[in-house]
């Protein structure tokens, strides 16, 4: 996705790590050189138990690989699933910024209106989460407020319809204003899958800047290792800042290691579907070791790289947990999978309700009640500050110059941004109608179809990093090199 994530210094060190990594490798190989595998350089320290997490990696790697991951893309295959909702077009809140990526692999193709599922076209859902049994009751209840509400003046109508928006919001942790835009429009992810895509340059690297050194609760002081725009302070760069953010509360702590994660993520998917080749014969994409090994090799990253594996295993944490959180949620006969094609949604809703279980099912879940705890007041405030700063990393978003970047970026942090919505909502969610045809008023918790479709697909780019780990364990198990 964003050709260069992680800093690699500066770019005469880059250009001198890229262009002889291949020939090092195999002259290494070659002569038996005795040094220490690339595999064990960037996987040495990931394994064992996970920073503030009862889980460890090697448990995570089994239930991924093995129960999650098969169940996860077949659903994520679907219809309902495939198509996400999204306004690419958007200018930058923060900077002015016109420079947009011109490589081809940079380019989303929309859908047009033939290519969609006529219930998704419409908008229409069949039945609202929330609804009763008794229709005409609901109607002329409606039409009783209807009555009410055409009583008041223009002003307080505009009034109510501010609040209940910001009543919507106040859970949210991210932007979803894409829902509703006009400019917005579907996009097929199979058709525009996460891959590299050549953006790079001071631009790509203005994105993560401003995430890592205005959104991550740091002092300005304290410069994150490898920060491809501050000058190198030495050796000791890495360990100053982990000390740093040792010493921070658990929250703040969290929220570095989520953004890392998702980070390391997009580093895996843009190393595991690289452009190898693009000829006259076509292109061809694969995996590519070395630029694997730029972002997370122990020696390359100045013991940063492994740092980055371990976060993104704790993302999965948070997001899976999410996942068995809002069972509940789906399990109501109200909420449907509707595209209009009825026995499919049916099993695309049985297969959800099967993911779900088995994502209950984890053991070593991450036990969200160790944060915002303690004193309520600080702890409201903690949290508060916690999602603000999250959704203005979802504002970010928009200044990405690649459309495709762009796309997955405003994707995955929507997606995460849902989930830690789930996460903090478990009152509102314990409150959902627990009978069939349960008569109330709306439930306190809801999902969009953008946020249901963002959460799954979110989750989904982060199982697809952890499966792909396993390919590039193999693929440098038998690299030995002396960089």
């Amino acid at each position: 996705m964003w050709r260069y994530g992680y800093g690699m210094g500066s770019g005469t060190r880059k250009a001198k790590l890229s262009l002889p990594l291949c020939g090092i490798v195999f002259l290494a190989v070659i002569h038996g050189a005795r040094s220490s595998s690339a595999a064990q350089r960037c996987f040495c320290t990931v394994t064992g138990s996970l920073d503030d997490c009862a889980c460890d990696v090697e448990t995570i790697d089994s239930f991924n690989n093995k129960q999650l991951f098969p169940k996860l893309q077949k659903l994520l295959a679907t219809d309902y699933f495939r198509f996400y909702k999204v306004n690419l077009n958007k200018p930058c809140p923060f900077w002015t910024d016109n420079n947009y990526c011109g490589s081809r692999y940079c380019a989303v193709k929309p859908c047009t209106p033939n290519e969609l599922p006529d219930g998704i076209k419409s908008g229409w859902q069949k039945q609202p989460p929330f609804a009763s049994e008794d229709a005409a009751e609901e109607c002329e209840r409606a039409e009783k407020l209807g009555a009410v509400n055409s009583s008041l003046s223009q002003e307080m109508q505009k009034a109510l319809e501010d609040w209940s928006r910001y009543d919507d919001e106040e859970e949210r942790f991210c932007m979803v204003d894409d829902e509703e835009c006009p400019d917005s429009e579907y996009v097929d992810l199979l058709l525009n899958p996460e891959r590299f895509t050549g953006y790079k340059g001071p631009e790509a690297w203005q994105i993560w800047n401003s995430i890592y050194e205005e959104n991550c609760f740091k002092p300005y002081t304290v410069n994150r290792p490898l920060n491809p725009l501050a000058k190198y302070a030495g050796d000791n760069e890495g360990r100053g800042f982990y000390n740093w953010l040792d010493d921070l509360c658990v929250e703040k702590r969290a929220f570095y290691r989520l953004v890392s994660g998702l980070h390391s993520s997009i580093n895996i998917h843009l190393s595991a579907r690289y452009l190898l080749e693009d000829s006259w014969f076509g292109e061809k994409w694969g995996h590519n070791a070395s630029e694997f090994q730029q972002r997370f090799d122990e020696r390359l990253t100045k013991g940063e790289g492994p740092k980055r594996l371990r976060n993104l295993y704790f993302l999965y944490l948070i997001e899976l947990r999410a996942l068995a959180k809002v069972l509940p949620f789906f399990q109501q006969s109200s909420v449907e999978l509707y595209t209009g094609q009825t026995a499919q949604d049916q099993q695309n809703k049985q297969l959800l309700l099967e993911l779900l279980t088995v994502a209950k099912s984890f053991p070593l879940h991450f036990d969200e009640t160790l944060l915002f705890a303690g004193n309520k007041k600080e702890a409201a405030k903690l949290k508060e500050d916690f999602r603000m700063t999250f959704k203005n990393i979802s504002r970010i978003m928009d200044c990405v110059g690649c459309f495709k970047c762009r796309l997955w970026g405003k994707l995955q942090t929507q997606g995460l941004g849902t989930a830690l919505k789930i996460l903090f909502s478990e009152r509102q969610i314990e409150s959902l109608p627990k009978a069939q045809g349960s008569q109330g008023s709306q439930p306190l918790f809801q999902l969009s179809r953008q946020e249901i479709v963002a959460l799954f697909n979110a989750f989904g780019r982060i199982s697809t990093s952890v499966r792909e780990l396993e390919n590039f364990r193999s693929l440098l198990s038998g690299v030995r090199d002396e960089m």
